[in-house]
């Protein structure tokens, strides 16, 4: 078999659902009939008609407003963001209500909704197209977030994201749509709050997400020919941290490199890292090291666009400067 497309394991996600549950439905821009923007939603509209798989105006705030009335009243709303980038229009409904109203309402309600899209710096997608959005909205109280990797793992966090009962931020990463892998077989969901130990290994802790998961096993490769074992941990959990898992690895590596492409200052790299200090610092036999992109809007020349994020061959001279030579 040819595997499954990480796309088409999110689109099959979400049909499977639709066919389960008729409270499930779907809105955003060109949605519909189109497909939505990267083919996600094919097909869907033909199959579950025009209400249930909704096209809106181009008006995010608007439409993701209508999302958390829509889930006040017992559906559990789909919002794609047909670029996530977009979504910060939408900041208010998503901060404001989307994560407050289950509490400012006594519990009276609750939000069951997805916000989901593509994001992560594309190939020459210009500054607005290449948004790392997941730092702006990690200090919002009362919403999950969560980064699929795999076409397995979007398949079983997707599924598990519209069955949860609060609102859940489901980031993909634009270069990961024609990754393709072997699904298993029936009806299957991933944790929304555990990390993938992704490969087990004793000599430094590596911390990752999305897109970079893929880079880091890039650096695997290499550091394991130079006899560097390395502990790979895909978080997927942005909020909350998988803090079990990650200080159980700590504490077998005592050395730990966080790697992710959202910015530097203000990151997902940074609040993980405090984290890591106030509970694993006895454990850290060196200082935790952070490899994050460049706090500048990322260029539309491919050259220049490479450099302001983390390439293997950087991952893997940290990884050998805190393994070999202590920082």
């Amino acid at each position: 078999m040819a595997g499954t497309l990480l796309f088409n394991a999110l689109r099959e996600a979400i049909d499977e659902e639709m066919g389960r549950d008729p409270h499930v439905c779907v809105m955003g821009e060109d949605v519909g009939h189109y497909g939505g923007s990267y083919k996600v939603t094919k097909d869907l509209a033909e199959k579950y008609g025009d209400l249930r798989v909704l096209d809106t105006p181009i008006a995010e705030n608007g439409f993701t407003g209508m999302a958390v009335g829509a889930a006040m009243t017992g559906l559990r709303p789909i919002v794609e963001g047909m670029n996530m980038g977009f979504l910060l229009l939408a900041f208010n409904q998503i901060s404001n209500n989307m994560g407050m109203l289950r509490y400012t309402s006594g519990g009276n309600f609750t939000i069951p909704t997805v916000v989901r899209g593509p994001g992560g710096v594309g190939r020459q997608l210009g500054a607005e197209h290449s948004q790392r959005l997941e730092a702006y909205f990690h200090a919002v109280p009362g919403i999950k977030i969560v980064a699929c990797s795999t076409p397995t793992n979007a398949k079983g966090l997707m599924k598990a994201a519209i069955r949860d009962n609060n609102p859940v931020l489901f980031f993909e990463h634009v270069l990961l749509y024609n990754l393709t892998e072997e699904l298993p077989e029936g009806d299957y969901t991933c944790a929304l709050d555990q990390a993938d130990l992704v490969q087990e290994g004793n000599d430094v802790t590596i911390l990752t997400y999305s897109r970079m998961r893929h880079h880091c096993l890039k650096a695997v490769e290499q550091l394991e020919a130079e006899r560097v074992s390395v502990e790979l941990i895909d978080l997927i959990s942005l909020k909350p941290f998988d803090m079990e898992t990650i200080s159980r690895s700590i504490r077998k590596t005592n050395k730990v490199i966080v790697v992710e492409e959202c910015m530097k200052t203000g990151g997902i790299g940074a609040e993980l890292i405090a984290l890591i200090t106030e509970q694993c610092f006895d454990d850290l036999d060196a200082r935790p090291v952070r490899l994050s992109s460049q706090d500048i809007p990322t260029p539309y020349n491919g050259s220049l666009e490479n450099l302001t994020i983390i390439q293997p061959h950087q991952i893997v001279e940290a990884a050998q400067a805190l393994v070999n030579k202590g920082i």
